[in-house]
């Protein structure tokens, strides 16, 4: 990941403040890029855009348009979808790659490009350098008789969830007749029309808020503790989600290293593997196709669905969880309460001007006795706690993440943790 001026640039894509970093000129400049690039390795194909709910997508979705159009892409528009109904569209139209204009949980005056490749899959290393060798050294535009097109896809949506409905893990003529009580919050965002129709389809009894798909967030959509009160649920679903697929099909689960020990709990319970990959969706999909996993994902509720597709997937995550409840006959509370509980913490502070190396050094010598991952950042763990530092690859800042049986250790790992990052800090001041 690197920063200048604002502009946040990391493998899947680029991110910014709209106004600041992220301006229009920008936002053409990388969207006529990474359609040269695609077009480059597969001609002929389309490519897919789709884009969340915030208020500043109009304005870049009509920027990307007729950016990609001016290299001569077609382009197959979806509108406003979730980032995963991009990643399957891309893969229905045999595209050369789709554009999702959607800055994630980042906060309401943020917004972003993500590029997916030809598989489904954000661009790796390799093809996200081969991509910025356009953005950054030019490429050809079309002459007036090759210009592109746009076409609509108002399908994509219902083809996502047929497709999750499908699914041999998900009975939904029983979900249908159970009819469970689901609360909804969709923080205005552009997951609310997919998880309406998701939970209609299973026959749920929804009470949801927030549905309009306007970008107004009314909260901050990071789904932290402190952001979600009392529908919080985070870790659990990836855990719980787990724990169905692994009662079923016997495999590996994948997980990033700052996701909680529950996950990994899970896969412990069902006697099978759990591995562990640096931060990041692209980061967790390569290392559960290396290890050809069933299942995996990210903490902040980002299921992973092999038999789906290769990418976080709520909606898949939703049916999931829902499939274990009726399967257990347990509610939420009481899957919680069987399961091993832990006390996530997360901290965050601006990146330190000294070297990351030097940081991780200090703190290596702060926590002698912790065993250590250097995949990402510095994961430092013990039996039943760990603390994971590392600098964010959406902020300029350095995250601290710390998990342990209860609050006071887990608020004592992040403390220590701080002790020698505090003093490069100042250090560098």
């Amino acid at each position: 990941m690197t920063a200048f001026d604002g502009l946040m640039k990391s493998v899947s894509g680029i991110r910014g403040r709209v106004g600041e970093g992220l301006v229009p000129e920008v936002v053409a400049t990388y969207a006529a890029g990474f359609g040269a690039w695609a077009l480059s390795r597969t001609p002929g194909r389309p490519v897919v855009v789709g884009r969340d709910s915030r208020v500043s997508g109009p304005l870049f979705h009509r920027i990307v348009l007729s950016a990609l159009e001016s290299v001569g892409a077609h382009v197959i528009d979806l509108g406003v979808v979730p980032t995963p109904t991009v990643q399957l569209a891309v893969e229905h139209h045999h595209a050369a790659g789709g554009l999702a204009i959607t800055a994630s949980h980042n906060p309401i005056e943020w917004n972003a490009l993500k590029f997916v490749g030809p598989s489904g899959l954000f661009l790796d290393s390799e093809d996200a350098a081969a991509m910025r060798g356009y953005t950054d050294g030019g490429f050809p535009r079309a002459t007036w008789d090759r210009l592109g097109t746009t076409t609509r896809d108002d399908d994509a949506v219902t083809r996502h969830l047929d497709q999750l409905l499908a699914l041999p893990y998900v009975q939904v003529d029983a979900l249908r007749a159970r009819r469970f009580r689901v609360a909804l919050d969709c923080v205005r965002g552009a997951g609310a029309p997919i998880m309406l129709a998701l939970l209609d389809r299973l026959g749920c009894d929804v009470t949801a808020i927030h549905t309009e798909a306007d970008g107004r967030f009314p909260r901050e959509p990071e789904p932290v503790a402190e952001n979600l009160g009392e529908l919080g649920g985070e870790d659990y679903t990836l855990a719980f989600a787990a724990r169905l697929v692994l009662r079923h099909t016997p495999g590996t689960l994948v997980t990033n290293l700052s996701t909680s020990r529950v996950v990994e709990d899970a896969a412990v319970d069902a006697g099978q593997r759990c591995v562990r990959a640096p931060v990041g969706e692209a980061n967790v999909a390569s290392a559960m196709q290396a290890e050809r996993a069933v299942i995996g994902g990210e903490g902040n509720g980002g299921v992973i669905l092999p038999s789906l597709h290769i990418g976080r997937d709520a909606p898949a995550g939703a049916a999931l969880v829902l499939q274990l409840l009726l399967e257990t006959g347990l509610t939420p509370s009481q899957l919680v309460a069987r399961s091993p509980r832990y006390v996530i913490v997360k901290d965050k502070l601006p990146r330190p001007a000294a070297p990351l190396g030097e940081v991780y050094a200090a703190l290596q010598g702060e926590f002698a006795e912790a065993s250590v991952d250097t995949q990402d950042g510095l994961r430092l763990s013990w039996p039943d706690r760990w603390v994971h530092v590392r600098p964010s690859g959406t902020e300029p800042i350095v995250r601290v993440i710390a998990e342990a049986p209860t609050r006071v250790q887990a608020d004592a790992l992040v403390a220590r943790a701080r002790v020698p990052l505090d003093a490069l800090a100042a250090t560098a001041v």
